[in-house]
């Protein structure tokens, strides 16, 4: 149950079993069904997720009721509202898990502890934060001067399983494009 777990830690720092035990004993399991929505939008988040088997999308609604994914977290990565669990604020948007999953899910409490008193948890912690920002800010300023071809090329460049796992609805979303474009665009390549 936690080997992907103990994979993502040992790709990214080093780290001995005995730590990465302390690790685990602070996630449990969670099984969902497809659609399963885990954080309601203006809910406060109280859980990070590790995806063991399956997908997270994180998304919102804009002022006209569509939806607007900002972020999808597959097997080997975590995924979860971050500005409202750090914050305990509300949140701005939804989590839902778009296929039956199997998660490792660590409360808010569990994870700023093991980020304050694991030195490993924390390093892989700064990593996660890192490479988040960096994707997004690739994300929007490369989508900002990108079209509809280019878009579907980054996506299939940077994320290559990403179109055949996600409805052409919530790619289409991600991407910024309508469905309509997106399966123009995608019978064109």
């Amino acid at each position: 149950m936690y080997e992907k777990l103990g994979q993502y830690f040992k790709n990214r720092t080093i780290i001995d079993e005995q730590t990465l035990e302390y690790i685990f004993s602070h996630f449990t399991f969670l099984k969902t069904i497809r659609n399963q929505i885990l954080l309601r939008e203006g809910d406060i988040c109280k859980d990070y997720y590790f995806v063991n088997k399956g997908c997270l999308r994180l998304f919102t609604y804009n002022n006209d009721g569509i939806e607007t994914t900002r972020y999808f977290a597959f097997e080997g990565a975590f995924g979860t509202a971050l500005p409202s669990l750090i914050d305990q604020t509300p949140a701005f948007e939804f989590v839902q898990t778009i296929e039956n999953s199997e998660l490792l899910k660590v409360s808010r409490d569990s994870f700023f502890h093991l980020v304050d008193t694991v030195p490993q948890f924390a390093r892989v912690y700064r990593q996660i934060l890192e490479r988040g920002f960096i994707t997004a800010q690739k994300r929007i300023y490369g989508f900002q001067g990108f079209d509809a071809l280019e878009k579907v090329k980054w996506v299939m460049n940077y994320q290559p399983d990403f179109l055949l796992r996600v409805s052409n609805k919530m790619a289409a979303s991600y991407l910024g494009i309508t469905p309509a474009t997106l399966s123009r665009v995608k019978s064109k390549l």
